[in-house]
């Protein structure tokens, strides 16, 4: 997912400037805490790992006030290298801006003027809940290679708990992109009682091979880091980290997350720097791969970015469950599937199967945009009136 939609100038100058690489850009205990709230889980249960149990802490952010019915609240499940941070600027403690500033805030879709809105990192992120880079319990020593490998479900009941710890009983909306979207649809199978709506926008109900063949090369480019020392690289000094193992599994999630059309309009085969037909220059497109390698490496954890994709490889709604209709069957909600039409990641025939397993009948939302996967998060794609005639249709049978 990216995280920044402003044209992008490279400026060399600005670049060079730039300190080095840190070895991890995950957020510890003791940095400054931003807006985040902390909400200590003992006895997490996991779903497949052998360790078979955590105690986390989960890093979670709020909006707005839940009302006397406790029935307005919305929880926003983020993405692939996404974090709690939905609605706000950039500041201490938060390194980017809100990832969905154009659906969350006062008068917005998801107006937290009228709404509770709440959302969690991810176990196993590195944006402030417990994660690979975090102390172990037992020798103070980063996690690292030994921290568990968790699955979707896994995260939703680290969610549930939350939810209980706040005291919601059901929320108005569980809503996601991308790998937050899973997590959606996860809610539903999983606590549908406690769902009166899901937005499941531009995602599937299971992963497809295509999307674990993608992931796999981004796996094996950070494995095959020399610098990444088999998950034990904490402690080393900047610019001695598996930042570019990382920044190439970045480059490859990239492209699937913008359309061809979009690459091509932008850059084209134009050089950026030299002549590449002499070896001995840059096209305009490496160039921009590489920019939000860079950028991604500031602000995020290899080791996170291998449990993120581990969840989402796994990711099955369906699994032991009797198939993906068996396993939604009880969700008696409301279901948004919104589909990007350029979508090359998870394209138009993953939200159709899901809609399809839904009970009743639900059509998919299919919403324009030239930029592909990432169009979810343009507010020119049409999502955020779709979202709130959602929200609007959910408060009308309160």
């Amino acid at each position: 997912m990216d995280d920044d939609y402003s044209s992008w100038v490279p400026d060399a100058e600005a670049e060079e400037g730039l300190r080095p690489l840190p070895a991890s850009a995950a957020w510890l205990p003791g940095d400054h805490p931003g807006q985040r709230q902390f909400l200590d889980i003992y006895g997490l249960e996991l779903e497949a790992d052998p360790l078979g149990w955590i105690d986390v802490t989960l890093a979670y952010e709020t909006w707005g006030e839940l009302n006397e019915a406790r029935d307005n609240a919305v929880y926003v499940a983020h993405a692939f290298t996404g974090d709690s941070h939905v609605s706000g600027a950039a500041g201490e403690g938060h390194l980017t801006g809100g990832w969905w500033n154009g659906l969350v805030g006062p008068g917005k879709a998801i107006d937290t003027d009228r709404y509770f809105v709440v959302s969690a990192n991810v176990v196993g992120g590195c944006q402030g809940s417990t994660g690979p880079a975090h102390p172990h319990p037992v020798d103070g020593r980063p996690w690292g290679s030994r921290f568990p490998w968790l699955t979707l479900r896994d995260h939703v009941q680290a969610e549930a708990r939350l939810a209980d710890h706040l005291g919601i009983d059901s929320w108005a909306l569980v809503i996601g992109p991308s790998m937050g979207g899973m997590r959606a649809v996860e809610w539903a199978a999983s606590f549908p009682a406690r769902v009166r709506a899901i937005g499941a926008i531009g995602t599937t109900a299971a992963s497809t091979a295509e999307q674990i063949a993608w992931n796999a090369a981004q796996t094996a480019a950070i494995r095959l880091d020399p610098q990444f020392r088999g998950g034990d690289y904490y402690g080393a000094a900047e610019g001695a980290g598996p930042y570019l193992g990382l920044g190439v599994a970045r480059a490859i999630a990239h492209t699937t997350y913008r359309s061809e059309a979009e690459l091509q309009e932008r850059f084209g085969n134009r050089a950026q720097l030299g002549d590449p037909l002499k070896h001995d220059g840059m096209f305009a497109v490496e160039s921009y791969l590489d920019h939000h390698a860079d950028k991604l490496a500031r602000r995020f954890d290899a080791n996170s970015y291998l449990r993120m994709i581990h969840a989402v490889n796994t990711h099955d709604v369906g699994r032991d469950r009797g198939g993906l209709a068996a396993a939604l069957k009880d969700f008696g909600g409301d279901a948004l599937v919104v589909a990007i039409d350029s979508d090359r990641l998870y394209p138009l025939s993953n939200s159709e199967r899901l809609a399809e397993a839904l009970p009743g009948e639900v059509a998919v939302t299919v919403l324009h945009s030239d930029i592909g996967h990432d169009g979810f998060l343009i507010d020119s794609t049409g999502l955020n009136e779709t979202v709130a005639h959602l929200l609007e249709k959910v408060a009308a049978r309160v």
